[in-house]
């Protein structure tokens, strides 16, 4: 479990880097999810009749995490994963996760970039849309 406070990407990657495992790596990679103001029914579905989105209350399973990322370094040529995650009420245009992963060739880190986030968002929280 990482830290509440919103974190600095530029610190993250020094502290990557400084880790025993960064000389094993070769690509590291970023996600950011941040709240839109586009219903999730509208991206997704393509419902057109759907009001903007105001706010959200997003909440995480930490122990739900906590396995998914174990498992996330179980995939091959990934040695380093940081997460953090918001919780609460969250406005549009907030930050609600950053996922940083570290391996040591592209495809490997895509491919788990791709399934932690898959995982997060399907096992791991709890997002509901407050439109506007």
């Amino acid at each position: 479990m990482e830290e509440r406070m919103k974190p600095s990407m530029d610190s993250w990657l020094d502290e990557a880097k400084a880790h025993e495992s960064a000389g094993k790596i070769g690509m590291y990679l970023m996600h950011n999810g941040v709240v839109r103001e586009t219903a999730r029914a509208q991206v997704r579905d393509g419902a057109e009749d759907t009001r903007p989105v105001a706010a959200m209350d997003f909440s995480c399973d930490r122990e739900k995490l906590d396995a998914a990322v174990a498992d996330t370094y179980k995939l091959p040529g990934i040695y380093y994963i940081r997460t953090w995650l918001a919780e609460g009420r969250l406005q549009a245009g907030d930050d609600i996760m950053y996922v940083l992963i570290g391996g040591d060739i592209r495809p490997h880190v895509m491919d788990a970039l791709d399934y932690l986030i898959g995982r997060i968002k399907t096992e791991c929280v709890s997002e509901r849309e407050i439109m506007g």
